[in-house]
């Protein structure tokens, strides 16, 4: 087609998708509380904003960058276990709604937990990289997000492996795949739970210092977690190749309809077309790209 610019298109992609990698790292922290619990946990917000606050605090308190993150690591371990210990095992059994007002209360909890802790004013995030633009083969991509992406892309290839070629990693897929037949062989499924939940604070916690560092450290921040949503509609609740397939998906439609259906309405489309494309989607799909679809007998 005259006129079309195949450079900025590719450009306009590449940036979409480097985003989506970001937003599969969110939806899978979502994947792992919901394929072993059955919870959607809306505190995995909280969480990525706790991680990023109490982080970027230690390090303005004067403490070294590695041992504020090691630290920050050790503090998002334990609260993943507190909440599995003290909130969701008790709720065990309980209905879908019940879990899920369980873990939109605990998130108001830990955001006030952490206003108390560190105040409330924002915070800007350094990592020591320079969001600078790189350029390949004519393409200008920014060296943040190259780098945003790759530490996404490393934490989800290690959670896969975790989960493929381990022994818990194939306990929890044994979980997931059917939990009556998991205990009837001898696994024990609050000690799954709890590994669980403390890999969901760790992800929370690298998600946490990605966003952190490109959008600021406030509590809007937890609003991230809304981005994960039309990630896990298209992908799938209950797949973890379906948070990655979709967050890619989500990333590029966004940036694509910005900058190419946007002019023609006004522009600022970007904040809701994923929404728009997840729900289009579910009304042909509804259990996602990768979700299992549930059959009912009478």
């Amino acid at each position: 087609m005259d006129g079309f610019d195949f450079t900025f298109f590719a450009e306009v992609l590449v940036g979409g998708l480097l985003s989506g990698v970001m937003y599969s790292l969110v939806a899978i922290g979502f994947v792992l509380i919901f394929k072993t619990s059955g919870v959607l946990n809306f505190a995995q917000g909280a969480q990525l904003l706790f991680a990023a606050l109490s982080f970027v605090s230690l390090v303005e308190r004067g403490m070294p960058f590695a041992l504020a993150l090691l630290l920050t690591f050790a503090l998002m371990v334990a609260l993943g276990l507190l909440i599995e210990r003290t909130v969701l095992r008790p709720l065990v059994n309980q209905p879908p709604i019940t879990l899920f007002m369980a873990t939109l209360g605990l998130s108001y909890v830990i955001e006030g937990v952490a206003q108390l802790l560190w105040g409330t004013q924002v915070h800007a995030l350094e990592l020591g990289v320079a969001d600078t633009p790189l350029e390949f083969f004519g393409i200008m991509v920014s060296t943040f997000d190259l780098f945003a992406a790759a530490t996404a892309g490393l934490m989800v290839a290690l959670l896969s492996a975790f989960f493929r070629y381990t022994r818990i990693g194939l306990a929890f897929r044994a979980v997931a795949d059917d939990s009556f037949a998991a205990i009837a062989v001898g696994l024990r499924l609050p000690r799954i739970a709890a590994t669980v939940w403390a890999t969901a604070g760790t992800i929370a916690l690298v998600a946490g210092l990605l966003w952190g560092a490109r959008l600021g450290v406030q509590f809007s921040l937890s609003l991230v977690v809304l981005k994960a949503l039309p990630v896990l509609m298209l992908g799938g609740f209950d797949s973890i190749l379906g948070a990655i397939v979709g967050g890619l998906l989500i990333g590029a439609l966004e940036k694509l309809a910005e900058v190419y259906i946007g002019p023609f309405v006004g522009g600022g489309i970007e904040s809701w077309f994923a929404y728009v494309a997840a729900l289009a989607f579910l009304l042909v799909r509804p259990s996602g790209l990768f979700g299992q679809k549930l059959v009912e007998r009478a």
